[in-house]
């Protein structure tokens, strides 16, 4: 028997699919991407979903190295001496 939380669940994922169906119908056209000495032909909607991966990619490389905590040589180094 399935549970309000999965059905909840089952329908937040069905929207997002239908969502994601109905950008791909509209962004079918093929489109010329330019980069330096490259050309490339590809969808409007793989194109937007490449770029947005590329975006989260870098966005959680960059996050993580603010993110870094200091190891225990570096905490005792920062510390000021208790005499």
């Amino acid at each position: 028997m399935m549970t309000t939380k999965n059905n909840v669940k089952l329908i937040i994922s069905l929207i997002l699919v239908v969502l994601l169906v109905v950008f791909i119908v509209q962004n079918a056209a093929v489109v010329e991407l330019h980069f330096l000495f490259w050309t490339l032909s590809m969808s409007r909607s793989l194109m937007i979903l490449f770029v947005l991966f590329i975006g989260l990619l870098v966005g959680w490389i960059v996050g993580s190295q603010f993110h870094h905590k200091p190891s225990t040589d570096e905490n005792q180094a920062n510390q000021p001496n208790s005499k």
